[in-house]
């Protein structure tokens, strides 16, 4: 049988739910999500198996669903009263999470996801008020109404944007930043952070022919600096390998990779080993 490969950042959705299902099944779950199986079903397997090191990225995605879950309990508890996920993809918060009747969930994705996600969830109940819109976030016009209109119903907002700007361009993000920074009533921004470490890594020839059709766009030299010239800060930051040691399952590192890794760790500086464990979080963002 030939390999599956990932045909577009849609893909990708279907390989995060299948590392959802596969954590739910676990004894030890940390979360358990069992509506996720039922979206991934096999293509999800297949697409899980097409990523560049898909037991690395399983772990991982794994560890930043529990960052975003504590985010997003946080900012609830808070008052924020409208969740606007931006490329929701397959996502099943509004079903498994312990949330407020009241709170207006907002999914986002391409038309064909949304068709997909009503027809395998129709009949399911979630546990606060969800709406689904389809839309092509490259419409900038479109989104843009979208975003107006969402941001006059709140009177707190939470964005999410789970797995989205990595495969947006910088000046993409940059437009999308200065759009959100708009809102009057946005509380916060949930977006994915990678150091200068990974970038170099996803640059790697492999992982571009694995992710040639879903590539990773978004490499501004400076991270935060990005942000803050478009007039965002940090919040809280959860960076994954710290996360995964607090809640008992850290990141492991198998074969040779793994036995490199703690080779190289015998020698580098304390800074440069620091600088590892930060290689990768999420960020709950504030306006400047």
């Amino acid at each position: 049988m030939n390999r599956a490969e990932i045909g577009n950042v849609s893909d990708t959705a279907f390989a995060v739910a299948h590392y959802r299902a596969e954590e739910t099944e676990r004894p030890d779950a940390l979360f358990r999500d069992p509506l996720a199986g039922v979206l991934a079903g096999d293509h999800g397997k297949q697409m899980g198996a097409a990523f560049p090191v898909p037991w690395m990225v399983s772990q991982i995605v794994v560890i930043r669903t529990c960052i975003i879950d504590d985010f997003i309990r946080d900012v609830v508890s808070q008052g924020v009263d409208t969740v606007l996920n931006l490329g929701a993809g397959l996502d099943t918060r509004p079903y498994r999470m312990d949330l407020p009747e009241s709170l207006l969930w907002i999914e986002v994705d391409y038309p064909r996801v949304i068709e997909f996600k009503n027809e395998r969830l129709a009949g399911q109940q979630s546990r606060c008020k969800l709406e689904r819109v389809p839309l092509d976030l490259a419409n900038v016009p479109e989104r843009r109404k979208l975003l107006a209109a969402t941001n006059a119903r709140a009177k707190k907002l939470l964005i999410l944007t789970e797995g989205v700007v990595s495969y947006l361009s910088v000046e993409d993000v940059a437009s999308l930043a200065g759009d959100l920074r708009a809102l009057d009533r946005v509380e916060g921004w949930i977006v994915e952070y990678f150091s200068s470490e990974l970038m170099k890594y996803r640059g790697r020839r492999r992982v571009r022919w694995n992710m040639q059709n879903a590539p990773f766009k978004f490499t501004p030299p400076d991270w935060f600096a990005f942000f803050a010239s478009h007039g965002w800060k940090p919040r809280h930051i959860g960076y994954l390998v710290e996360e995964a040691e607090r809640l008992g399952r850290p990141i492991r590192l198998r074969g040779a990779l793994g036995a490199l890794m703690k080779l190289r760790a015998l020698f580098i500086p304390k800074e440069r080993r620091e600088a590892f464990r930060k290689f990768q979080a999420y960020v709950l963002l504030e306006r400047i």
